[in-house]
């Protein structure tokens, strides 16, 4: 299969978390043969923090406006399928270029489904729009549950499919490290996030001096006070996330608002930390038992007091279950092998007929 992917990065992991899911799928995708050209809008922000600029796995090249990807107009309509990401600069002009050009499978793969919609609500149109939806022929969301039934029915997708974020397990693994923190968090800064971050993290290291904690990731800001056993990592690039997890007797996850509000978002620091075998406490929401067991893979907490609680627990036994449960379903493997079927299962898109958007669809919501 040949495949097309305009994202809005490859290259650099600062940031987004695009970079990593883009990178861990399409490697995985690349094992089962197939052929795969990345598009990425040449950025400067991106191009000062390039931590990937020549992968192995697929052909990388930039582009500086929608006009250049006229050089790549044969490519894209000769592909078997052409998919694009969430977040693309002009993504409306990209999306309207693929959806005009394209003779194979068109597909949108949201990495920020909840927030993407709630963009749509509010009529922020930055990178899609209700109009274009039903022309991709799936619309891969990072959300499952409910959220896909609304993409067919009130947006006229004419497939709609979850498409979790993975890891590839060959680079996230189980290190003989020492454990050098009790509690660490990766992620960048967040407004919606940082609330609970104070709760579960920061509290927890204010009423507990005696252990050691870090939080890794960009954009915070300088006015946030850290205690002085929180160690701040400004940016930890994917090469060295394995032994960050390794060297964390547990670790946190923390979910975007609008992720919480949809469910079945699970953040590719689930199945990063799980595949290295390291514990993780979690915030809560909708579908998070469909990933990992609560009380057995992963711990749920909702106060400082519940944080404080399982640093207590037993620490080996949470991650070796975790570590077997993103093995078993979670890996780059597993959704590389479930991208090809789908793909090779949607419609072509000669002699399709498009839904409208807000049509009644009768029991598509069966086929999610």
């Amino acid at each position: 299969m040949k495949l097309v992917v305009l994202g809005l990065t490859l290259s650099s992991s600062w940031g987004n978390g695009h970079a990593t899911t883009f990178r861990a799928l399409l490697s995985a995708f690349a094992r089962r043969g197939h052929e795969i050209l990345f598009l990425e809008r040449d950025k400067p922000w991106y191009a000062d923090h390039r931590d990937l600029p020549d992968p192995d796995f697929c052909e990388l090249r930039y582009y500086d406006s929608v006009e250049e990807l006229g050089q790549w107009r044969e490519t894209i309509a000769q592909a078997d399928a052409v998919m694009v990401g969430s977040y693309v600069p002009e993504g409306v002009e990209v999306g309207a270029f693929v959806q005009e050009h394209a003779r194979g499978i068109a597909c949108f793969y949201d990495i920020d489904t909840p927030v993407t919609l709630a963009k749509l609500a509010r009529g922020d149109f930055e990178y899609l729009t209700p109009e274009l939806i039903p022309g991709y022929d799936v619309y891969f969301s990072f959300t499952g549950g409910p959220t896909l039934c609304r993409l067919m029915t009130d947006f006229g997708s004419p497939s709609a499919r979850a498409l979790y974020c993975s890891v590839d397990d060959t680079r996230y693994t189980p290190l003989a490290v020492k454990k050098r923190w009790d509690l660490t968090y990766l992620g960048t800064y967040s407004d919606d996030r940082q609330p609970t971050l104070e709760k579960l993290l920061i509290e927890t290291a204010r009423r507990c001096p005696d252990k050691r904690f870090a939080v890794a990731g960009p954009q915070y800001p300088h006015a946030i006070v850290w205690p002085a056993n929180v160690e701040r990592i400004e940016h930890l690039p994917p090469a060295e996330h394995a032994e960050f997890y390794s060297a964390s007797r547990f670790t946190l996850n923390v979910t975007r608002a609008d992720m919480i509000a949809a469910g079945w978002s699970p953040s590719v620091r689930l199945f990063e930390a799980g595949a290295c075998g390291t514990p993780i406490i979690s915030d809560r929401w909708a579908g998070i038992e469909d990933v990992l067991e609560p009380g057995r893979a992963i711990i749920l907490a909702d106060t400082t007091e519940d944080v404080i609680a399982a640093l207590g627990a037993d620490a080996a036994s949470f991650g070796e279950a975790a570590h077997q449960a993103v093995l078993g379903a979670h890996t780059a493997d597993c959704r590389a092998a479930q991208l090809e079927q789908d793909l090779e299962q949607a419609p072509k898109r000669s002699g399709v007929t498009r839904p409208a958007p807000n049509t009644p669809r009768g029991n598509l919501c069966e086929q999610v």
